[in-house]
This record gives structure tokens, C-alpha cells and sequence, in this order.
């Protein structure tokens, strides 16, 4: 992935069917300005309660675990990236308040019986 210097790129995708359970990322590439804020949305549908992760992948590496949330209302973080399991809106939105060139990587938001 490379980009102009203080540009960050953050690709979305999504993991995860448990039966007929799912997790939806609505966005595609996202290309932000180094500094600015940024929030991948993540919805998911269920009929019980899971543990919901995100996990990050930087270029030529393999995915790693970012953060996670086993119940609900936890707020999982780590490297300026949080996210809150809600399950009033069904969301588990990551959000970062400034973006750094290093975060220039795939996303993925992930669920787990």
C-alpha cells in the first residue's frame, strides 16, 4: 500500500458467519490526512452474545489482534484505537481521535460465539 507521505490508507474488510449470525463493514479504501480523525463502522446481527474483535494487518505481515470485547458495553483499546461493544445499535464502530502514517493497513472486524 503506498501512499503520498501523510496520507493514511485503511482498507475495511469483514470476517465472520456464525450461523446466520454476521459482521458488516460498509466501507471500502479510506485515504485520510495524517492528524485527522478517523471511524470504521462495524454492525453486526446476532441472536445471542459474542465476544467482537478487530484485528489489523500492516502491509507484508500477517493479521493481528488490535482489541476486542467480550461483553457488552466494554470499550476495548489499544494504540489510540477504541471501540464499544453497544448493543443498543448493534455496533462495534473503531475510532481513532488522530491517524498516523503507521496506521496505514487493512482493518477487519471480526465475531466469535
Amino acid at each position: 500500500m503506498n501512499s503520498a507521505p501523510g496520507l493514511v490508507t485503511v482498507v475495511l474488510l469483514m470476517l465472520g458467519q456464525i450461523y446466520g449470525d454476521s459482521v458488516t463493514q460498509m466501507e471500502g479504501q479510506m485515504t485520510l490526512s495524517e492528524g485527522a480523525s478517523l471511524k470504521m463502522n462495524c454492525t453486526y446481527s446476532t441472536t445471542t452474545y459474542v465476544a467482537l474483535f478487530w484485528y489489523v494487518q500492516y502491509p507484508r505481515e500477517g493479521p493481528q489482534l488490535l482489541l476486542r470485547a467480550m461483553t457488552v458495553n466494554e470499550k476495548g483499546s489499544n494504540k489510540g484505537f477504541e471501540a464499544t461493544y453497544n448493543t443498543e445499535t448493534t455496533s462495534f464502530h473503531l475510532e481513532k481521535a488522530s491517524v498516523l502514517e503507521s496506521d496505514s493497513a487493512m482493518y477487519y472486524c471480526a465475531m466469535s460465539d
